[in-house]
């Protein structure tokens, strides 16, 4: 009974670090590779990434907005990643301050999606304007798919983490 438990554990352990892992490739390679492809008038091409966007809101002096898009679409992902690996790893939590944290995350996790509506809405926007148009690329639907997992994975380790009914 007890060795039945400790494996169904360690292989939920398991498939658990390889889609925590799958999701962290999913989310460095959606922030590096181009999102999308802008052009105006036919003729200037203007291809961006999460990373080169940012870069290129601190190069024109736009630091709040290049703070802020660091901030929700690269540091909270990655520290929600970082949160998820230790709380997989490491069994039960043994404080209070990271169970709040674990469910503040879970609460607010929806937050992170933001990102992906602002681009949705921009996407929008340039494909019904006459003198520009807009070309999706990989990086997109990575980025927002590892969005989603990270949001899928942490109601996951949530309902692991909650105290079972007795």
């Amino acid at each position: 009974m007890i060795t039945a438990l400790l494996l169904r554990l360690n292989c939920r352990r398991l498939v658990l670090n390889f889609l925590l892992l799958l999701t962290l490739g999913l989310l460095l390679a959606g922030l590096w590779l181009p999102m999308v492809t802008l052009t105006q008038l036919l003729i200037f091409d203007n291809t961006f990434s999460v990373i080169s966007g940012i870069s290129g809101l601190f190069e024109r002096g736009n630091l709040l907005l290049g703070l802020l898009l660091l901030a929700f679409s690269v540091c909270v992902p990655l520290l929600k990643m970082g949160l998820l690996f230790r709380l997989v790893n490491h069994g039960r939590l043994s404080t209070v301050r990271l169970k709040r944290l674990l469910y503040l995350m879970h609460d607010y996790g929806r937050w992170a999606m933001l990102d992906v509506l602002v681009v949705a809405v921009l996407v929008v926007m340039v494909k019904l304007g006459a003198f520009a148009s807009i070309e999706v690329h990989p990086g997109l639907y990575l980025f927002a798919g590892a969005v989603l997992m990270i949001m899928l994975l942490t109601g996951v380790v949530v309902k692991l983490h909650q105290p079972s009914p007795e």
